[in-house]
């Protein structure tokens, strides 16, 4: 059998704590989650998840960050089926909120995640999502589509506002109702950054895969 590269071993074993520990964050929470059980479920060790990843909060980081990129995949899809390019803003915007409902994403990304890697807008994720955001606003200015606002200090209200409403839905006593209220009151704000009445006002986002 020939020999595998160092690197293709380091990134198998990487998936594999990862894999295992977004299974029992997902499941039992951050706190419950047992390292020496969900390392030796993959015939692993601690010392492994020790050596990859620092510690029990650092794989909680990489498990957050792989959820997180999982979203953006599914944001862009649902934003590239919209007819107009400010559709798909809203569209993408009002999906990340609706997106609290799910059950792993309420636990690990907005629940556990803040309480033990503390305030996600720090996360290393944010600059890339306010970044791309800011150059989506720039293009809907340049087409006379939203007022002459600063791009940038609009990308970050924008993200502030989704992030507080997805713990607020995450954490709510019926998130169901609370999502559908914060999705319409998400949507009334956006519109207030239209140039003109003359645009028409986004489409209901009926589902994420609508």
């Amino acid at each position: 059998m020939a020999h595998r590269p160092r690197s293709e071993m380091i990134a198998e074993t990487r998936a594999k704590l990862v894999a295992a520990a977004r299974h029992a964050f997902g499941t039992v929470g951050y706190a419950e989650a047992s390292m020496d059980d969900f390392t030796a479920e993959v015939g692993l060790t601690r010392g492994a998840l020790y050596h990859h990843f620092g510690d029990k909060k650092g794989l909680l980081l990489a498990v957050v960050l792989q959820i997180d990129s999982e979203v953006t995949k599914r944001l862009q899809e649902v934003s590239a089926k919209a007819p107009t390019r400010w559709q798909g803003f809203v569209d993408e915007c009002s999906a990340y909120v609706q997106m609290a409902l799910e059950p792993e994403i309420q636990r690990i990304v907005l629940r556990d995640g803040p309480a033990v890697l503390g305030d996600p807008s720090k996360w290393p994720n944010v600059n890339g999502c306010i970044a791309a955001m800011t150059a989506n606003l720039t293009r809907l200015k340049e087409e006379g589509v939203v007022k002459n606002i600063d791009p940038e200090a609009t990308a970050r209200l924008v993200n502030g506002a989704t992030l507080h409403a997805s713990q607020w839905i995450a954490n709510a006593d019926d998130p169901e109702a609370t999502s559908k209220k914060a999705v319409a009151a998400f949507k009334a704000m956006l519109e207030g950054f239209l140039a003109t009445s003359d645009i028409p006002a986004a489409e209901p986002l009926h589902s994420l895969g609508a």
